[in-house]
């Protein structure tokens, strides 16, 4: 038997892995699985290629607890380790950082996971246990080994008859502060979280599985059970497997497999498989969102050659996409590193360059392949499409290939469709491209049917982000401005080189205009004069386009990026002088009647605007009534 000292200069080394080394102590179980995993493939390779002399056979990892000796094992039928390899792995190699991960650890020592990254791993065993022991056998056909460890820097190590099959033991014997660890429920839930998708099939107890019975059995007949393996990962998930054997079934079944409380049916997938400049695999899944952006974010699982590593993947994957769901694999991704390290690392920064090109790609390609079904899809994907369009420099660039211009007559189009149907009646007397739009076909209704009666085309973009997304294209389009319908009346939306006759002189135009003022006595409405069609409405409301879209900006965090404050509610109110109505408010002499009427106007213009509430609406509706027995 050998005793000895791990190396390691420092003494304290034991309590800081134990208080500091994670936040979350249960990362300790992932740690040993994937080394147990990592030594079940370096059997593999070597038996393929024939440096082994062994039966690789089917090899599984099993995790046993044992309530009463206080205990968790986790047990693989891998390579195994001599006692010089267990020296050298276990005594040496681990610590050749501990002074170092000292040195910068032992004040802030909030950084999660970094074992990995000094060696550290099998160490963390240390923060759950107050007693390691491994069993080993080499598949080099040496005797196995025993080492012991109480948690301080002491050890022993002996050859031991105890073990007779290949592949290494982790015996932890559990302290009382982590008792936690020897209850099912809380291993089960570690197994899923972490190693749900590792490639080795992992053991965790058995479970019970009926046989089929056979064609010919009498219907009385019982089926017979039997004891199996309980089996708790899947070794092949779906981004393992080239797409070309997949199909659309399998997809689904990976989503609901990833997301068992999810009912609903994703609306498609992006499978993700490069192997330069760098190694990624992954699938991507479309959720239907319409325009809610508000869902829950962190959907999006990351993983290091099939370990789980972080499901928090903001400043790693394009913000835009943690809207969507899924899974990114990468060993190009470092397993044992803070978020804010990954954030900062060259080769993540290039993942999620790709993926975003990626995403853009797949919907080039979607919208060539079928139209009619991406049309069909359109408002369940548009927020993911218009949240990269306003984030994204790289993904705007492309997004005129894929992203569809709705108007309110159901029709679709893309941006150059789009341009090539407006040119040129859009076009205002200055040169400039107008394009129209509504947010709400209802309560925009009136709006809309002037613009229509006019020829013009409106579109319906009613996402929270559009604003945002109508200030980009503006300042990336050459000669183009939008304009929501009920901005202004639509003569001032598109201005054109049209002469206007008017009914009244400048003296009336005058008295109107103060005539109005005096009887809305309303800062939020400025008074606005035109000469428009006598068809046209009396009253118009309208909402100035530039305030309201700031508005809307500062609503879904654009106030930030504008600094402008809070926007105070102001509209104007645009009065046909060329109406009946502006007429008879000049001819009627009663200041009494004369301000009833600009104000029974004013209240049927709000009302269209949905602008009329509380106790303005009650006292509207009783003054209608009186009108009517009048």
């Amino acid at each position: 038997m050998t005793k000895g000292n791990i190396n390691v200069s420092v003494e304290n080394i034991f309590p800081l892995i134990k208080k500091f080394l994670y936040s979350d102590h249960e990362i300790f179980l992932r740690e040993l699985i994937s080394n147990a995993t990592d030594a079940t493939l370096k059997l593999k390779h070597l038996t393929s290629i024939g440096e082994a002399k062994v039966e690789y056979g089917t090899p599984k990892i099993e995790v046993k607890i044992d309530k009463e000796q206080k205990t968790l094992r986790i047990i693989d039928q891998g390579i195994g380790m001599t006692a010089e390899e267990v020296e050298k792995y276990i005594n040496q190699v681990a610590f050749s950082g501990a002074e170092e991960f000292l040195e910068k650890y032992k004040d802030s020592a909030k950084d999660s996971g970094i074992i990995g990254h000094f060696g550290l791993g099998f160490y963390s065993a240390f923060m759950v246990a107050e007693k390691v022991e491994i069993l080993t056998k080499s598949y080099k056909d040496e005797t196995a080994v025993r080492w012991i460890c109480d948690g301080s820097p002491e050890f022993t190590l002996e050859e031991t008859t105890d073990k007779t099959d290949r592949g290494t033991e982790i015996i932890l014997h559990i302290a009382e502060d982590s008792t936690e660890f020897l209850e099912e429920s809380k291993i089960r839930e570690l197994l899923s979280k972490y190693n749900k998708f590792m490639p080795v099939p992992i053991k965790f107890g058995t479970k019970t599985h009926t046989l089929p019975l056979p064609e010919d059995a009498p219907e009385d007949a019982v089926a017979e059970t039997e004891e199996v393996d309980n089996i708790i990962n899947n070794p092949t998930p779906a981004w393992t497997i080239a797409p070309s054997e997949l199909t659309n079934e399998d997809y689904m079944k990976f989503y609901h497999e990833l997301y068992p409380m999810q009912f609903e049916e994703p609306l498609f997938n992006i499978h993700l498989n490069v192997d330069y400049p760098f190694n990624l695999t992954g699938v991507l899944f479309f959720p239907k969102l319409s325009n809610n952006l508000n869902i829950d974010r962190d959907k999006i699982q990351l993983y290091q050659n099939q370990v789980f590593v972080t499901d928090e993947v903001k400043g790693i994957v394009p913000d835009f996409l943690m809207l969507l769901r899924g899974v990114i694999d990468s060993p190009d991704i470092p397993l044992n590193v803070s978020r804010s390290y990954l954030q900062a690392d060259g080769a993540v920064k290039k993942i999620s360059s790709y993926i975003t090109k990626k995403v853009a790609d797949k919907m080039s390609s979607l919208i060539n392949e079928n139209r009619e079904d991406y049309e069909q899809k359109w408002n369940d994907i548009k927020i993911v499409i218009e949240y990269g369009i306003i984030t994204e420099e790289k993904f705007a660039e492309k997004a005129d290939k894929f992203t569809l211009y709705p108007t309110t007559d159901g029709k679709y189009f893309l941006w150059n469709e789009l341009i090539e149907k407006i040119q040129p009646l859009h076009t205002d007397k200055d040169g400039n491209t107008v394009i129209l739009y509504a947010t709400n076909a209802d309560e925009q209704h009136g709006y809309i049917q002037s613009a229509k009666d006019k020829g013009y085309e409106v579109l319906l973009l009613d996402s929270p982000v559009i604003s945002h997304v109508i200030q980009k294209l503006e300042t990336s389009k050459e000669k183009i401005s939008f304009a929501r319908v009920d901005s202004d009346h639509i003569n001032n939306l598109i201005k054109k080189d049209e002469p206007v006759i008017s009914k009244l002189n400048d003296t009336e135009k005058e008295s109107l205009k103060k005539n109005v003022e005096d009887a809305v006595k309303d800062a939020k409405f400025t008074v606005q004069l035109e000469d428009l069609d006598s068809s046209d409405a009396p009253f118009t409301i309208t909402q100035p386009e530039f305030m309201r879209r700031m508005k809307e900006m500062q609503a879904t965090g654009g106030g930030g990026m504008f600094g402008m404050g809070n926007f105070p509610e102001m509209y104007n109110l645009v009065v046909n002088s060329n109406s009946e109505l502006s007429s008879q408010i000049l001819k009627t002499e009663n200041t009494e009647e004369k301000e009833s009427l600009i104000r029974y106007a004013l209240d049927l213009a709000k009302l269209s605007q949905n602008l009329l509430k509380g106790k303005d609406l009650t006292d509207f509706i009783q003054r209608s009534y009186k009108q009517l027995e009048k």
